[in-house]
């Protein structure tokens, strides 16, 4: 599971995942907090599919981001996110970029779009890394040469 080649099951990334490492504009600036995806599996127009809820803390207020994250490969590695409700004109293409063996963080690639642009989350099971995990995280990035990311508090 480890290699980008290999195939996933979706489930295998369902659940809850906290950003711990971070590019992307919205987790660096500062005013957006805690940021998590989760990940439920369901069904789409006969296609198993991510049901996609980012939540994040603003101001003390708990605020979501709600869509669809269709594979678009094989290998359910590489997917197509599109906005539900008011957002569904809203698309953009993210990729698993690596996930580690015991499944408990990854590193996924998102491609720019009009309003976002390109970067890398690590994203991790649990709200803080131990050092050892941290550890695997930084030697990945390195041999990825994914420049450092910003770290991400997770309250």
């Amino acid at each position: 599971m480890g290699q980008n080649n290999d195939s996933l099951k979706l489930n295998k990334l369902e659940g809850q995942w906290f950003v711990v490492r971070s590019n992307f504009p919205m987790w660096v600036k500062g005013n957006k907090i805690n940021p998590s995806f989760n990940y439920i599996v369901t069904t789409k127009r006969g296609k198993e599919v991510l049901l996609d809820e980012v939540v994040y803390a603003k101001q003390t207020k708990s605020k979501n981001i709600v869509g669809y994250d269709k594979p678009v490969d094989e290998n359910n590695r590489s997917f197509v996110w599109r906005g539900k409700g008011i957002l569904f004109f809203l698309k953009s293409r993210w990729d698993i970029v690596y996930l580690d063996k015991d499944g408990k963080w990854m590193i996924i690639h998102f491609r720019k779009t009009l309003f976002t642009p390109e970067g890398y989350d690590v994203i991790s099971r649990s709200k803080k890394m131990d050092a050892q995990t941290e550890k695997q995280v930084l030697l990945k990035l390195t041999k990825l040469k994914i420049e450092e990311l910003t770290v991400i508090h997770q309250d």
